[in-house]
């Protein structure tokens, strides 16, 4: 299992997913909707979170070998992500969660963005989120 996954997140407080796959022009890989519960004893959501998985293509899936897959969602793709982030109506982010079980392996280790992808990450209105997790040491 790879150390390193990586999905973009879009949350609003006022658009439903169907909305927002509608101004992107394209459907979530999952979301949740306002209103919705986790459980039913859970209190509604307050946001709508819409997410596309940035899966790895092949190798270890770090983040420089999902850039691809992220980079060929497009630059229209892209763009309308920047006007939905404009509009006010939800906010954009690219998530990346890093698993740190063995600080030995380097493929674990460090986290390199590329120019393009930061370059697409601008257009999209996009900010960074980076989230790790570290699991080292005795199980105590």
């Amino acid at each position: 299992m790879s150390a390193f996954r990586m999905y973009l997140r879009v949350v609003s407080e006022s658009l439903q997913p169907e909305q927002i796959s509608a101004r992107l022009e394209t459907e979530p890989d999952e979301a949740t909707a306002i209103g919705s519960r986790r459980r039913p004893q859970s209190p509604p959501r307050a946001h709508t979170t819409w997410i596309r998985h940035a899966p790895a293509p092949d190798g270890p899936g770090r983040p420089e070998d999902v850039e691809p897959v992220i980079l060929a969602w497009g630059p229209q793709f892209a763009t309308a992500l920047g006007q939905l982030a404009s509009s006010g109506d939800a906010e954009i982010s690219l998530v990346i969660v890093q698993k740190l079980t063995d600080p030995e392996d380097p493929q674990q280790k460090g986290i390199w963005l590329s120019a393009p992808l930061l370059a697409w990450l601008t257009k999209a209105g996009a900010s960074l989120d980076i989230d790790q997790y570290v699991y080292v040491g005795n199980d105590d």
